[in-house]
């Protein structure tokens, strides 16, 4: 049978969702608790996610689901697992799901949030929970450049280097900032999104509101395509994996995450 699961987990002290060799990544402490849940001698569940993220980046909600030819009742897989898991990872729900759900190729849109602390001082009390700018940000140019993203383009100039997708384009479908005191909050929804380009994006947006690029240079950069161009990537820290859209006949318990922003 398919199960899918939804996760939420801060992702300070691991190496990101992907498997590695040291252990090190979500996916491997997740495929863990599943196997001492199910107490499976020396067998790893493969899990499937919805979406890869970088170390340091956190998820108020990511999807995954693996095939388990042993049956439990949903609730019995939220309490089995979280009870092999860190304090930093928790299964929210469980659902067993038609076999044709993937968390990965049915995921209709992915949506991600990025905190930013904008203040002189940078953070101690969100430490590890928002990325910081020292200087003053223009936030309405700011807004005017990430309206440009919305729509089909291809994000070369916003891609890494390691990016493996076989194409730059995505399609975003909104974007939005908004202040709130020190802090802003950024949000981007789009089918898929490239290796770095939110925080990419991030970067450049910043770069704007500090006045270094012009809303013209962003576009004209976003139209050239060239990475070289572009501002740095912006820290891991602040950036939140938040929201997967399924077609409502797989009937997923929630598609949102929980986060006070």
């Amino acid at each position: 049978m398919r199960i899918a699961i939804g996760l939420e987990y801060h992702g300070a002290g691991y190496c990101g969702w992907q498997s590695q060799p040291t252990g090190c990544g979500i996916q491997d402490h997740v495929e863990e608790a599943v196997r001492a849940f199910l107490a499976i001698d020396g067998e790893r569940v493969p899990l499937i996610c919805a979406g890869r993220t970088d170390a340091g980046v956190h998820a108020s909600l990511q999807v995954v689901h693996f095939d388990c030819p042993i049956e439990r009742a949903d609730v019995a897989w939220v309490r089995g697992v979280n009870a092999h898991l860190p304090p930093s990872i928790r299964v929210l729900w469980a659902k067993r799901v038609d076999p044709s759900f993937h968390a990965r190729f049915s995921a209709v849109s992915r949506s991600y949030r990025y905190l930013l602390l904008n203040d002189a001082v940078d953070a101690a009390i969100l430490r590890d929970q928002a990325g910081w700018f020292h200087m003053p940000l223009d936030i309405e140019a700011m807004k005017q450049a990430a309206a440009l993203l919305v729509g089909e383009h291809d994000f070369s100039a916003f891609r890494a280097a390691e990016c493996q997708a076989k194409s730059p384009v995505r399609h975003i479908f909104e974007t939005g900032i908004e202040r709130r005191d020190q802090l802003l909050l950024f949000r981007f929804r789009a089918n898929a999104f490239l290796h770095h380009m939110i925080r990419n994006l991030v970067g450049g947006l910043v770069y704007v509101g500090c006045g270094r690029h012009s809303v013209d240079d962003f576009a004209r950069i976003l139209a050239g395509r060239d990475r070289s161009q572009a501002a740095p990537t912006f820290a891991a820290q602040g950036l939140y994996l938040t929201d997967i859209e399924y077609d409502d006949s797989f009937g997923l318990p929630a598609t949102r995450g929980r986060l006070p922003f």
